[in-house]
């Protein structure tokens, strides 16, 4: 088993808002009652809080820790106490390796050197050798796209290319315990691939990564467990899969009905969307389904005056983590052109099309040739559930991707007996 190298036992770190935040020295308190006399009098009380508060946990070596959490969940703090920049208030951490730390990508360039100078430069911030640095000089450079402008001052940089200098410094780092902290939301949609590509070869070779990510396809790719953090304090650290579902379906309210009526509805150019279930093929309306059965995605439309041309009732649905995971329409069943009045449209899923997970409905309408008439997402919600006992001792989390693990029929054959003739 291999051995830990991050442990924490109640850490904790509390901060100061309001007078503490001022100076204590006595002439200051007299130069500030001379200038305003209210303002001692006025002040705000004192006030603190906890960023961060009982967080135990341990990380073994190689392990690919996830850390989530809503904005100011005191994330960054975890790592800024794990990096020393901070001491905590309560509890101790314990480290074993050495620790290189991306808390803010960009720190320590400066604006008048050239890329080439600010390589070095950053480097060495990083706690990388001069030698190390110029043995990667060539790869940092390839990496960050920038040969062209190498011996620019960065304040020519735009701010696309300035990030990408920078991670791509910081992404060079070879230490044994790696802190990273959003440095996946850098750059372009492309340079966001690398970056992933980057993290995935750095966890390939087995150093321990605790990375803090806004991106749940990534903390699903590149993590083996993930931290909940929520309030300063632990909500849930289990396997990274179980983690993020439940993260992304909090608050997310199991509606598989809904009805819109009157100017509530959802529409435009006369139709508009009354009505979305999620049902049983014996019509039952249920929020969970079981990844064994078929269901059925019931939608009513009403249309005001009869449809000069064919309307096409469409379908996304949405994963947890926001991926489009199936998408059709009624268009191209064959149907008949739509008449005024409510329509009904179902559409039926056969069993194992989903895997285990939360799901959210978007309902469109559209016309020949792609014209689209009205777009609803978040329409209605459910969830799959991975009971079925062919699954033996198999987790849901276990079964990875978006499609049921038995969607695919299987057949073995003996290739041996196969008879194969050449010319």
């Amino acid at each position: 088993m291999s051995t830990v190298v991050i442990r924490t036992e109640g850490l904790g770190k509390r901060y100061h808002r309001g007078s503490l935040q001022q100076s204590t020295l006595l002439r200051d308190h007299l130069s500030r009652m001379l200038k305003s006399p209210l303002s001692i009098l006025l002040r705000p009380k004192d006030e603190t809080f906890w960023a961060l508060k009982d967080v135990s946990l341990e990380v073994r070596e190689g392990e690919i820790l996830g850390i989530i959490g809503r904005n100011g969940a005191g994330k960054t703090t975890l790592l800024k106490i794990l990096s020393r920049i901070i001491r905590p208030t309560t509890g101790w951490a314990e480290i074993h390796g050495r620790v290189g730390s991306l808390l803010e990508v960009g720190t320590g360039f400066h604006p008048e050197l050239t890329g080439r100078e600010n390589i070095f430069l950053n480097g060495a911030i990083l706690g990388m050798k001069n030698t190390e640095i110029a043995r990667k000089f060539d790869e940092i450079v390839a990496f960050a796209e920038v040969e062209r402008f190498i011996d620019t001052p960065v304040k020519h940089y735009s701010s696309g290319m300035y990030v990408r200098l920078a991670f791509a410094v910081a992404a060079h780092l070879e230490p044994e315990i790696l802190l990273v902290d959003e440095v996946l939301a850098v750059g372009d949609a492309q340079f966001q691939k690398k970056c992933l590509g980057r993290m995935g070869a750095v966890a390939r070779e087995g150093r321990t990564i605790l990375l803090v990510s806004h991106n749940m396809g990534a903390i699903n790719r590149l993590c083996s467990k993930c931290l909940w953090i929520e309030g300063g304090g632990v909500k849930a650290h289990e396997i990274a899969s179980a983690v993020v579902t439940s993260y992304l379906s909090e608050g997310v309210e199991a509606a598989a009905e809904r009805h819109w009526d009157g100017k509530d509805a959802p529409g435009g150019d006369g139709v508009c969307l009354r009505s979305a279930r999620i049902c049983q093929p014996t019509g039952r309306t249920c929020a969970a389904i079981d990844i064994q059965n078929a269901f059925d995605i019931e939608v009513e439309v009403e249309v005001e005056t009869d449809a000069m041309e064919e309307l096409g009732i469409g379908i996304q649905i949405v994963a947890a983590d926001g991926q489009v995971v199936y998408h059709s329409t009624s268009l191209y069943s064959g149907h008949e052109r739509v008449h005024s009045g409510l329509q009904r449209a179902t559409c039926t899923l056969p069993a194992y099309t989903l895997n285990a997970g939360v799901y959210s409905l978007t309902v469109s309408a559209d016309r020949p040739q792609r014209e689209l008439v009205f777009l609803h997402e978040n329409a209605v919600n459910w969830s799959v559930e991975a009971t079925c006992p062919t699954m033996g001792r198999y987790t849901a989390e276990a079964w990875k991707g978006v499609l049921g693990p038995g969607l695919g029929k299987w057949s073995t054959t003996s290739a041996a007996a196969e008879t194969k003739s050449w010319d």
